[in-house]
């Protein structure tokens, strides 16, 4: 086995400046802005704390990460994430937790959470998303950190979970794309080339062998009428050759968000066993 490749090196988390949302929406979320310094840019984050939770007290801090075309509204205003925790929070079933929505770095069409040349979304999604959501809950994450997506973001979920050893409780891939190229497959114009440029680790399924004894939990899910299905399947073979575990489900329905709607309140209910 080979050792991880060296975190790129950023500035320590403290951001170039930070706003967060003076009124938070009637349902509770709360949007913050950040200069990043690992994107050069600002970023948007959308952070979520179930109703009656203690600011004082540790919280563990769930990361959700959208697919491509989307940013940091897209699991609350599409997904209803917020809702789906606070139903699960009220019917007893999940601990609270913290919820962070980011922006990917909207690099193109979808940063891919990798590092690439002028943004570093990696860096971004495990450092610096962690920090933006201490600016509400200032012990978020002391309870456990653990980082779930779909699409793409399942993508940059799972491969988070193996490239940083020791950082998360537990990952959750819904419907992920399993290589690199497929990002650039949904790109049109000049933003294909743009997004053929290579990035460390462009195998999904490679790199969760390579490091299969530094892994947390994974859950990986996909839906039975998705187009990414036969891909999806394919990592699940390679994993269970390798003997690399983890939980998997299939249901019914497309790449879509009535099927991810679903696979958060499975995922939330896995991720609180990760407590």
């Amino acid at each position: 086995m080979t050792d991880l490749p060296p975190r790129p090196a950023v500035r320590p988390v403290a951001f170039g400046s930070t706003e967060v949302a003076a009124h938070p929406s009637p349902d509770g979320l709360h949007d913050v802005a950040v200069f990043s310094w690992a994107l050069d840019r600002r970023a948007d984050v959308t952070l979520f704390a179930p109703r009656g939770t203690d600011r004082d007290a540790p919280l563990p801090l769930v990361v959700l990460l959208h697919g491509v075309f989307g940013s940091h509204w897209s699991w609350a205003r599409s997904g209803l994430a917020h809702h789906v925790l606070q139903d699960l929070v009220d019917a007893g079933e999940v601990r609270p937790v913290l919820l962070a929505m980011p922006s990917d770095g909207l690099v193109g069409i979808g940063s891919g959470y990798a590092t690439r040349p002028g943004a570093d979304a990696e860096t971004w999604v495990a450092e610096e998303v962690p920090a933006a959501a201490r600016l509400l809950h200032p012990r978020a994450g002391e309870g456990g950190l653990a980082v779930a997506g779909l699409s793409m973001g399942g993508w940059g979920a799972l491969r988070l979970a193996a490239r940083r050893p020791g950082a998360y409780r537990a990952a959750s891939g819904m419907s992920p794309l399993t290589r690199w190229d497929q990002v650039a497959g949904y790109a049109t114009g000049r933003h294909r080339a743009e997004h053929a440029t290579p990035v460390e680790d462009p195998d999904l399924a490679g790199l969760l062998v390579a490091h299969r004894d530094r892994l947390p939990p994974l859950r990986i899910t996909c839906g039975t009428a998705d187009a990414l299905l036969p891909d999806v399947r394919g990592l699940r073979r390679r994993l269970l050759a390798a003997g690399v575990g983890h939980e998997y489900a299939e249901s019914a329905g497309g790449h879509e968000w009535r099927v991810w709607e679903r696979e958060l309140r499975a995922t939330l209910v896995f991720l609180d066993r990760c407590w």
